[in-house]
């Protein structure tokens, strides 16, 4: 079982992820060419030379940037708890300075100025946890970087670790003050014994700094799921889903396919209640600008969690209910079972909880609701809320239940 052995990221639930590099300049396109699958990736699925690609820092410009708002934003408006941020991603191009490699946004680009520092200032600011995220193996622009769908056989990928990957690591972590996680990412052909060294390197300056489950060899802290993908049912230990609003990661103009915010409050909440934490994406333009479809989508979802918030962070993994209700998701924590309602309801009705209840409340205001515990004809418990007229044609809110017991009793089905 993966345990951080971190409470801040047991609690955490709801992070932000930005992808953003040079790819944001191509926005899904080159040369006429649309890509039809993740933007960031251009540069490899179409087949870009190095030496073509290098040529996107020199108009890489981001006037309209401010990490402030952002960081404002994810914290106070959107609800979330931590912050990863692209360091390098796969495509090479560092977006701080890194003084051991010249091809990075300071030095190479009209920009000049330092992304990284910007986000671990506004995070220091907002107390955001920070982290980043770094291509530990694949690296599009160093000769011995893996390339996926490409022969890496002869490369020397130990000289590229010694003399690009462990040097910009120990500047992340020495330059950047408290970073308390490091996102990795396709391992590909790395061995146990360079994964070993990345983390002797990283828990060697920082021993708090957590690492992802794509640090290589399933050596990370955590486990990380596919990207999009959920657990079916829950899942113990400490585990996080990435996850995008639309279908890409970093820019793609082509792409305004945002999820609809009652989808994300559901994955949120069928996270929560399995015991994961829900890393979300969005990926700016070349100027700096979050799309405003991206903005809208997640100022939704973000008032659903802060009017919720005690129902969703620090809560921990539900037990397996025996019904799958369209109209609800549960989260839990020590004597308290909490209903979030996703579809419009008269009351609510709680088959096979056979717990003894002190008390219900709606978790926005803590007013009081009326309720009563019982059996039903058939000899199943059951605990029926009544709701207020004001709610009986809303969705996207929570109640309380709170109960003598620890946990939620779930009785198994008779038939």
């Amino acid at each position: 079982m993966n345990d951080t052995k971190q409470q801040w990221f047991k609690d955490a639930k709801y992070g932000l992820f930005i992808h953003w590099g040079l790819y944001a300049l191509l926005a899904g396109e080159y040369k006429g060419q649309k890509t039809d699958r993740i933007a960031e990736w251009i540069m490899n699925y179409l087949n870009i030379p190095v030496e073509e690609y290098r040529k996107l820092a020199a108009d890489f410009n981001p006037v309209d940037f401010n990490a402030d708002e952002i960081v404002r934003k994810a914290k106070e408006d959107w609800g979330m708890k931590y912050l990863v941020f692209t360091s390098k991603h796969h495509e090479g191009f560092a977006m701080y300075n890194s003084p051991c490699n010249d091809y990075n946004v300071v030095k190479a680009t009209p920009y000049g100025k330092d992304i990284l520092k910007q986000f671990r200032d506004a995070c220091t600011k907002y107390d955001m946890k920070f982290g980043f995220y770094y291509s530990q193996a694949q690296d599009w622009d160093d000769p011995d970087g893996f390339m996926h769908t490409r022969d890496n056989s002869g490369k020397n990928f130990q000289r590229y670790l010694d003399e690009k990957c462990k040097p910009q690591l120990r500047e992340l972590l020495t330059n950047y003050g408290e970073i308390s996680l490091i996102w990795f990412d396709t391992p590909m052909g790395i061995s146990i014994e360079q994964t070993q060294e990345l983390i002797d390197l990283v828990k060697g300056i920082q021993p708090n700094c957590i690492l992802n489950g794509r640090t290589g060899n399933h050596m990370g802290d955590y486990m990380t799921t596919g990207d999009n993908f959920i657990p079916r049912l829950p899942y113990e230990g400490d585990w996080e889903v990435p996850a995008t609003v639309n279908d890409t990661w970093g820019f793609n103009k082509f792409d305004n396919n945002w999820k609809n915010p009652d989808d994300i409050i559901r994955m949120l909440l069928k996270i929560s209640s399995r015991g994961g934490n829900y890393l979300l994406n969005i990926g700016p333009d070349a100027l700096g600008n979050v799309p405003q479809g991206c903005v809208d989508v997640l100022d939704e979802v973000g008032r659903y969690v802060n009017d919720n918030s005690e129902a969703i962070f620090g809560t921990k993994r539900v037990g397996l209910y025996p019904y799958e209700l369209e109209w609800a998701q549960f989260t839990q924590k020590d004597y308290k079972l909490y209903v979030h309602i996703l579809q419009p309801r008269l009351r609510v009705e709680l088959l096979n909880v056979a717990n003894n209840v002190k008390e219900v409340y709606l978790v926005k205001d803590h007013s009081p609701l009326p309720y009563m515990v019982g059996k039903v004809c058939e000899g199943d418990s059951v605990i029926e809320v009544e709701l207020p007229k004001e709610l009986h044609e809303k969705k996207n809110y929570a109640i309380c239940v709170e109960m003598e017991e620890k946990e939620p009793i779930f009785e198994d089905l008779k038939g």
